[in-house]
This record gives structure tokens, C-alpha cells and sequence, in this order.
């Protein structure tokens, strides 16, 4: 079996970076300014050109040292900004976390535990010793983890450690929804109908939701990110919902109290940013879209909406620094909102803390909300006007995964990084990111690995600048959401502005399934791939190590190559023959001629997409993955590929075929993650469909159903197992 891979390649990225020194190179993933990428957008570094500014600040003295609380891209991202004040930096970090990025950019670093979240960056004890041990002056939390902890504010004030964020009471009525709701009900604030007490047990539930009429959503009160949320359209979902809403939030945010409000079906999800300090002054920065989503969790961002005009961007953003103002808030926070299609908008939440998203707002504002942020902690007034604010441009970000887009639109994936090349030799192109070659995505952590950041003049510049971004990057080592991500941005209702929540679903019902080849694109793949499979062959006539073997080698002169290809249940004929690199493939079905040169790795069809070969063929079965932006192949998808002779496809035709493995009798896990709960044993009869045990990666949890109904055989997991993919957990009889 041959694996062979092809992909856009990025040889310009590969020689720029190949003239940096090592040290250079190890930060290359995390660090973006003039200097490092000369061909940086003028427009793109709006924010970069505030970073420098930092330094013309002489009289505003801030902090000495600022501890991060966190890991990852957000760490580097705050480390990034305190380097431009002039401020020292203590990384913290868990043990499997002592080699990354964030750690070797900082000043100091402190290991504050074992690889578990809860022992290493919710372990507030390990944080406040390594605060003392340090002398850091503040800590700046990033976002997740104890961002949004009012008991780790309440500490850190205690030891006249400053938080980069806002205070208590702040933190303490946005985080909890239910009290949230209330006050932003009392600040005059547009509201979604719903219960506004905590929601006891499932029983009252399911009373609730009936009241206020399904769908219902329901939602952990201190929750955020996703978690702790469940959409109900009737009562057995109302149930479930409740049990793994209450899970999930007693898991992530130590707090499992839920509150059920009505869902607005096909909305559009859009947040205002804003940013207050001590003295009673706030600001909204414009909006963010963020509509495209997969289990509440946000994919793709851009800034302005396409959707908002004039007058709606004011209310919102009037109404987000009415109840900033209400809590006395002084930070950068976001104030989220649900859009229906006639745009009208109700308040989601307040989020006291810096947002993943905040790139698109920096590129189009011009502001550094790192630095706004120390600077409001410090106890400076803002230095803007709202009038100052403006929207220069447009930006869109895509949120880099390593999860498998084709299994429910991204199921994590673990391993580590073995080649990483980022796309920030373009322009209008920046990349925030913590990690390396060689860096390890882990089933403790999110399974982000970047957020890539194009701008332009408008959306369109911005677009077309994505997807050469992402036809550019290189990622090996773990399965990836690219493909997904290029093909959100390609997508004509995504290019009109016609997206909501459910876009994913609505555009992929049956799931994704990768990009559907054109019939050029389609006659470019089977060229390349006839291409590498004659390669292959030539390849494995040279025996370079037995040049002096004294059995004389015969080497067979074929001209040419009948070759029989199988893509997608269909089979193509076609002719290949090599004239040293070059290689000539006739399509039948085509009925033309396309010329392939091959030189080493690299793949060129005679027009401007680059294709590179990085795998080693070992037989008649090929995977090739396609990129490029011209007159071709326009995706990032891979293809299996069945390529055999004209012979061995005859020959085949008398071959037994495989019969499908019957998988409904057994339960494999379908992603790494921990096992949390096991609900049958031995000997139990299950329905098809019930629940048998629950799965969490990366904080979400999921339930595991039965294929059929039966007899439980055999239990292969407990409760605290850790699984990987594909893992065997129940045997059916």
C-alpha cells in the first residue's frame, strides 16, 4: 500500500525561514512583527505599529513583572505585549508543558503541576507560591482556566497582587447567567424570554421548557466556551441535556447549576467588544460576527459583520457599554448577542476577559487590547474617545484545530507535530500560535494549534487572503480542520454574508465530506496521482546501495503505462509515460493530454498550484491531498486513490471482495479522551441507541450509544480510563 501525500508547498516560506538562526526559528511559530515577516500588510500590522508604540510611553510606568496564567497561543500572545512595554514575564506551566513555547519565551518560568488542568493551571495554590517565589507584580489570566474566577481575583487582591481584568463584583454578576441576565434586564438591555432561577433537577427541567415552548437551550450559569450547553427540542433531550449540561459545568467551571431560556432558532451570533477603565469610561470596539460554529464552540470570525448597519452596530454597541457601565466594568470584555433575521438582538452573556477572537478587532481598530488592558489595571484612564474608534479594513480569523473535520465537523486528534510551517511570509497574514515542530497536542489541553488572522482593504481582500493562507500552511503529524475551514471560506452563501448557527449542519447535513472535485480538478488528480504511481515504479528499479552486486540487474524499458485508477466508486483509464522528469498522462474520458513535471518531492502541472509529494510509495494505494489557488485544484481535501496496471486490474476483477467488518455488535471509541461514566455491565440488555458510556476530550463530553439492541458481552473501559481512537470500550453479543 502506497501512502503518498500532496501538498501545496510553501518553498518560499521553507527558504526565508531556512536562512534564520535556530533560536529564531524556535520562536518563529509564536512571534509576528515587521521584523520577523517582512512582507507583513502595512494595514494588517495596525496592531503591531501600537505594540512599538508601547515603547514611546516613558511616562507611564506600569508593571515590572506580570505573571500569564496560562499556556499556549493566549500565553505567547500576552508575552508578545509585555516584551513591547518593557515588562518581564513568568510563564507558568504543567510537566508535559515544560518545552513549549510559551515557556521558553519568557523571562521565568514555574511548573505548578502534573498534565491535568485541575492540578496544574486551576491549581491556585501552585499559582499564588510561584506568584510570591517570583515577585510578580500582576498576572494576566488569558482567557479559559481562572480567567474568569472570581475566588482566584479575590486571592491574588489579598496579596495586593494586581488582576489584569476586571474586579470581583464584575467578574462575580457577568459570569454567573443567571444574575447576568437580570442586571442587563435592569440596564435596559434586549433579553431572550426564559426561566431566570437556577434550575433544580431534570424533572423541573423539562416543566420549565415546556413553558416557555421548545426548542430551549440549556446552559451552565458560570459557563462559556461551548461547554455547559445543550440545545432541547423536546423532553427525553431536555432530560439528557440537563445531566451532561450539569457534568460538563461541574467539570470545567466547579459549578453545575443550569438555567433554560428560549433558543432562537437560525441566529446569528455577534459580540461587541468593550473596554472600560477606573474611572468610570467605557467604549465599544464594533462587532465581531462569529455565526459559523460547531457545538456552540466558534470556527471562523470576522470583523465587521456583513449583516449590522449603522444604526444596529450603535444600539449594540450602546446597549454592551450600558451594562458594562451597569457593573462598573474596567478591562476588555465582550458582550454577546443572538440576531435574528430582521436584527433584532438579545443579550447571551458577558465574557470578563480577552476573547479568542480579539486579533480581528486589533487589525481593524488599530488597538492593542493587551496593552489597553495592563494599562486599565495600572489605574490609567482609556486614552480613546468613541468617536476615536474607527473600522479601517476587514478582517477574518480561522481557528486551527487538530481534530478530524470529517467526524461531526471535528473530533480532536492527538500526536505530535512532526513538520510546521506557518503562511506569515504573505501578506495581510498573522498567525497567533504557541507551538513548534515537535510540539505535542495532548488530550489535557484544547486541541487548538493556531489562529490564523488575514486582513485586507474589505471582505473580499480579506477572503482571498484566507484561503491562500490556508492552501499555504503546513501541518504533519496530526489529522487537522483545514480542509473544513477552506471550504467554509469558498462557500457562496459564507461569500454572500448568508450564514447563521446552524450553517455547518444546513450546508453539510449529511457531514462533511470534503471538497466535490470539478471535472478539470478531477483530471488534475488523476494526472498527479498516475504521476507519482509511474515515479514509484521507476524508483524501485534503481538499487543505488547494490551498484556493485554481482547479480546483474535487468532494468525493463516500458514506454509507456496502461494504468486502471478507482476515485470515489469510479474507474478511469489512463495512459502515463515519463521523458526524464516530466511525465505525459492521457484521460480517456478527458480526452486531452496533461503534462506533470516531477522533480524530487515536487509536483508541478504546468500552471501556478505547487504540489509536494511527502510520503513514500509502497504499492497500488495512494492518498492525495490537492492544493493550490489557480486554474485548478482549489481545496485542501484528501482523495483515496486506487491505482493499478491495466493487468492487475483485469486480474483483479477475480478477487474475492473483503466483507465489511459488522460494527454494530462493538463500540469503539471514536476520539482520545478519558472515560467518565460506564452505564451497562455483563450481561445487561441495551437498546439500540442507549447511552452505554460517556467519553470527554478536550472538556466536552459525548455519549456513546449502542449500534443495535443485545446482550452486553464484554466491558473493556471504567470510569477514569484514558482511551485513544478507535479504542475497543463494549462488546455486544
Amino acid at each position: 500500500m502506497a501512502a503518498v501525500w500532496v501538498g501545496a508547498a510553501a518553498l518560499v516560506a521553507a527558504g526565508w525561514r531556512g536562512r534564520r538562526s535556530p533560536h529564531r526559528l524556535m520562536r518563529g511559530a509564536a512571534l509576528w512583527t515587521l521584523k520577523d515577516v517582512p512582507h507583513y500588510s502595512r494595514q494588517c500590522l495596525m496592531v503591531s505599529r501600537s505594540l512599538c508604540s508601547a515603547r514611546c510611553d516613558s511616562n507611564e510606568k506600569t508593571f515590572d513583572k506580570i505573571l500569564i496564567a496560562n499556556r499556549g497561543e493566549i500565553a505567547c500572545r500576552v508575552i508578545k505585549t509585555c516584551k513591547k512595554m518593557g515588562i518581564k514575564t513568568v510563564a507558568i506551566h504543567s510537566d508535559v508543558d515544560a518545552s513549549s513555547v510559551h515557556v521558553k519565551m519568557a523571562d521565568e518560568a514555574v511548573c505548578v503541576g502534573p498534565a491535568p488542568t485541575s492540578k496544574s493551571y486551576l491549581n491556585m495554590d501552585a499559582i499564588m507560591e510561584a506568584i510570591k517565589k517570583t515577585g510578580a507584580q500582576a498576572v494576566h489570566p488569558g482567557y479559559g482556566f481562572l480567567s474568569e474566577n472570581r475566588e482566584f481575583a479575590k486571592c491574588l487582591a489579598e496579596e495586593d497582587v494586581i488582576f489584569i481584568g476586571p474586579d470581583t463584583h464584575a467578574i462575580q454578576a457577568m459570569g454567573d447567567k443567571i444574575e447576568s441576565k437580570l442586571l442587563a434586564k435592569k440596564a435596559k438591555v434586549n433579553t431572550i424570554p426564559g426561566f431566570d432561577g437556577v434550575v433544580k433537577d431534570a424533572d423541573e427541567a423539562v416543566r420549565i421548557a415546556r413553558e416557555i415552548g421548545y426548542p430551549v437551550m440549556i446552559k451552565a450559569s458560570a459557563g462559556g466556551g461551548g461547554k455547559g450547553m445543550r440545545i432541547a427540542w423536546d423532553d427525553e433531550e431536555t432530560r439528557d441535556g440537563f445531566r451532561f449540561s450539569s457534568q460538563e459545568a461541574a467539570s470545567s467551571f466547579g459549578d453545575d447549576r443550569l438555567l433554560i431560556e428560549k433558543f432562537i432558532d437560525n441566529p446569528r451570533h455577534i459580540e461587541i467588544q468593550v473596554l472600560g477603565d477606573k474611572h468610570g469610561n467605557a467604549l465599544w470596539l464594533n462587532e465581531r460576527e462569529c455565526s459559523i460554529q460547531r457545538r456552540n464552540q466558534k470556527v471562523v470570525e470576522e470583523a465587521p459583520s456583513i449583516f449590522l448597519d449603522s444604526e444596529t452596530r450603535r444600539a449594540m454597541g450602546e446597549q454592551a457599554v450600558a451594562l458594562a457601565k451597569a457593573v462598573k466594568y474596567s478591562s476588555a470584555g465582550t458582550v454577546e448577542f443572538l440576531v435574528d433575521s430582521k436584527k433584532n438582538f438579545y443579550f447571551l452573556e458577558m465574557n470578563t476577559r480577552l476573547q479568542v477572537e480579539h486579533p480581528v478587532t486589533e487589525c481593524i481598530t488599530g488597538l492593542d487590547l493587551v496593552q489597553e488592558m495592563i494599562r486599565v489595571a495600572k489605574g490609567y484612564p482609556l486614552r480613546h474617545k468613541q468617536a476615536d474608534i474607527p473600522i479601517n479594513g476587514w478582517a477574518v480569523e480561522c481557528r486551527v484545530y487538530a481534530e478530524d473535520p470529517y467526524k461531526s465537523f471535528g473530533l480532536p486528534s492527538i500526536g505530535r507535530l512532526s513538520q510546521y510551517q506557518e503562511p506569515i511570509h504573505l501578506p495581510g497574514v498573522r498567525v497567533d500560535s504557541g507551538i513548534q515542530p515537535g510540539s505535542d497536542i495532548s488530550i489535557y489541553y484544547d486541541p487548538m494549534i493556531s489562529k490564523l488572522i488575514t486582513y485586507g482593504s474589505d471582505r473580499t481582500e480579506a477572503l482571498k487572503r484566507m484561503e491562500d493562507a490556508l492552501d499555504n500552511y503546513v501541518i504533519r503529524g496530526v489529522t487537522h480542520n483545514i480542509a473544513l475551514l477552506r471550504e467554509v471560506i469558498i462557500n457562496s452563501r459564507f461569500i454572500k454574508g448568508d450564514i447563521n448557527t446552524k450553517f455547518l449542519s444546513d450546508v453539510y447535513p449529511d457531514g462533511f465530506k470534503g471538497h466535490k472535485l470539478t471535472e478539470n480538478e478531477r483530471n488534475q488528480l488523476l494526472a498527479i496521482a498516475s504521476s507519482l504511481f509511474v515515479a514509484s515504479q521507476l524508483r524501485a528499479q534503481r538499487f543505488l546501495e547494490h551498484e556493485n552486486s554481482r547479480v546483474p540487474i535487468i532494468k525493463p524499458q516500458v514506454a509507456t503505462w496502461e494504468l486502471s485508477i478507482k476515485l470515489h466508486d469510479e474507474v478511469h483509464a489512463v495512459v502515463a509515460s515519463n521523458s526524464g522528469p516530466t511525465f505525459s498522462c492521457l484521460s480517456r474520458e478527458a480526452g486531452g493530454t496533461m503534462s506533470i513535471q516531477f522533480l524530487g518531492t515536487v509536483i508541478h502541472p504546468g500552471t501556478r498550484p505547487v504540489y509536494r509529494h511527502t510520503g513514500e510509495p509502497r504499492g497500488c494505494f495512494e492518498k492525495v491531498c490537492l492544493c493550490g489557488h489557480a486554474e485548478g485544484v482549489k481545496t485542501t481535501s484528501k482523495y483515496k486513490v486506487h491505482i493499478l496496471t491495466k493487468l492487475a486490474a483485469e486480474l483483479n476483477k477475480f478477487m474475492l471482495e473483503k466483507v465489511a467488518e459488522d460494527t454494530s455488535s462493538t463500540l469503539r471509541s471514536p476520539m482520545p479522551g478519558v472515560v467518565v461514566a460506564v452505564s451497562v455491565k455483563p450481561g445487561d440488555m441495551v437498546a439500540e441507541g442507549q447511552e452505554i458510556c460517556v467519553i470527554e476530550a478536550m472538556k466536552m463530553q459525548n455519549s456513546m450509544t449502542a449500534g443495535k439492541t443485545g446482550k452486553v458481552k464484554l466491558v473493556h473501559c471504567k470510569a477514569g480510563d484514558t482511551v485513544g481512537e478507535g479504542d475497543l470500550l463494549v462488546e455486544l453479543e
